[in-house]
């Protein structure tokens, strides 16, 4: 006869299996966040050093086993509009999103018409520099973010899209503002799609922010990361060449997110050797979250890590030039003798060069320059 302290200990050792494997079901089901039919491609429209076109692009996104693709543009393919609504649909690829302006002007007004013309309820991703002056109070840029921001978000659920808010630095580039906004236009088809890449400062609380933005997290897109203050030359690395890249994903396989994960382009190089190198790294992380060993770093086509902490150089073959004072001296010279600052604050500023995207002058732009 089996005694009572033998089923206790066998019933014990049951619950403790039933228990580990739930545990392990868990890391699965988080693994699969970052499956290839939960990415999506980011930031590859006008970062390409093949200028891929429509068709060119989708096909390029099913060859590599995307599903799902957020629309970035410039000013010269508006004109191509209707063709990559028609591509992406010919090859299987969802839009999930769409690079969208601060304002309805006329640009805006004709998004809004080719999503309404393919039927495609996607959401649009909107950034703005501040929306009120610097001596202006929370309150006072809370209220001046939302008056730009109803009306777009009210045209866009006239055609059953919605808005997600794009951190790109500054104080609208900040979750809690972005938050508060939310909370103030009360308009349920408003969000939040959050970027590593411009989240370099959120580093040592970002396991803290996901949580507050998980209720409104539409989108996140991921980028091979650097310790917070470690930020020159780095901030744009494929995935699995930052040394926070492993700790990143277990904060997010951890918290519950279940939304789309994007992979960035955002770099000149031939967009789909980046994509591959995202992918790469990725492949690379993932089976780390459950516990198993890393293999073989990943050897990235487009990205070499440079021997000083200066210089992150972006390119097969390239190394890091070492600093030349005596250059430097020519440059400052020849710009204070024949530079035209009016001309070069409206190519730093011009969509079409996206340097603004990235470097600071000033209190504008991204995060890497003088300040």
């Amino acid at each position: 006869m089996i005694s009572q302290r033998t089923r206790t200990l066998a019933w014990t050792a049951i619950v403790g299996l039933l228990v580990a494997v739930s545990v392990t079901r868990a890391q699965v089901a988080n693994t699969r966040l970052f499956d290839r039919d939960n990415l999506v491609a980011w930031c590859i429209v006008p970062f390409d050093a093949k200028k891929r076109g429509p068709e060119e692009r989708a096909a390029m996104l099913k060859r590599l086993g995307f599903k799902y693709f957020a629309y970035d543009y410039r000013a010269e393919h508006v004109p191509t509009f209707d063709a990559e609504m028609k591509a992406l649909k010919t090859n299987g690829i969802a839009l999930t999103a769409f690079w969208f302006p601060a304002s309805l002007n006329q640009e805006a007004r004709t998004i809004l018409g080719v999503l309404k013309r393919h039927d495609i309820k996607t959401q649009l991703w909107v950034t703005m520099g501040d929306p009120a002056p610097k001596e202006a109070s929370q309150a006072a840029k809370i209220a001046a973010a939302g008056r730009v921001l109803r009306p777009i978000a009210e045209e866009a659920g006239k055609i059953g899209c919605s808005v997600a808010l794009y951190n790109h630095g500054g104080w609208f580039g900040e979750p809690e503002n972005q938050l508060a906004i939310i909370e103030h236009l009360k308009l349920k088809n408003v969000g939040i799609v959050y970027n590593l890449h411009h989240g370099h400062d959120h580093l040592d609380r970002f396991a803290i922010l996901l949580d507050k933005m998980k209720p409104h997290l539409w989108a996140l897109n991921l980028n091979g990361m650097v310790k917070a203050g470690d930020k020159v030359g780095k901030k744009l690395l494929p995935l699995g060449q930052g040394d926070s890249d492993l700790n990143l994903l277990k904060t997010i396989a951890a918290s519950g997110y279940r939304g789309p994960i994007g992979i960035l382009g955002h770099t000149q190089d031939d967009a789909e050797d980046r994509l591959r190198d995202n992918l790469d790294g990725l492949d690379w992380l993932v089976p780390q979250l459950a516990g198993k060993p890393a293999g073989p770093k990943p050897m990235p086509r487009t990205y070499r890590a440079p021997p000083n902490a200066l210089l992150a150089p972006v390119g097969r073959g390239l190394s890091p030039a070492p600093y030349d004072s005596a250059l430097v001296k020519k440059l400052v010279t020849d710009a204070r003798a024949f530079g035209d600052p009016r001309h070069g604050a409206f190519v730093f500023q011009n969509a079409k060069f996206a340097c603004i995207s990235c470097h600071k002058v000033g209190k504008t732009g991204g995060i890497i320059g003088p300040i």
